[in-house]
């Protein structure tokens, strides 16, 4: 049986970030959508465009605590620490020509 989705709205180094998620979705699947709409469609460590559909085992969540944000939270931050994204993060930073 589907669950009613939980909306999450939290600010991760300063783009403001939508989570919603499915415990059950069609009965066989969690569901959780991840958005940034502040700046919209901000690319962030598990997306370029801003925007990530990520289905999962039920259960998964809440087998780690239970708190959305928080394992989100952990998901940016473990992506935020390869090289892809500092250079991403640095080469924003500098003024290019190109």
């Amino acid at each position: 049986m589907e669950q009613p989705s939980q909306i999450h709205r939290f600010t991760w180094q300063g783009i403001e970030i939508e989570a919603t998620y499915w415990p059950s979705k069609w009965g066989t699947t969690a569901h959780l959508e991840i958005r940034s709409i502040r700046p919209e469609r901000a690319p962030l460590p598990i997306t370029e465009t801003g925007y990530r559909s990520h289905f999962h085992p039920c259960g998964t969540v809440e087998a780690n605590g239970g708190d959305v944000v928080a394992q989100v939270t952990a998901w940016l931050n473990e992506e935020a620490a390869k090289p892809a994204w500092r250079r991403y993060v640095d080469a924003s930073r500098q003024l290019s020509l190109f």
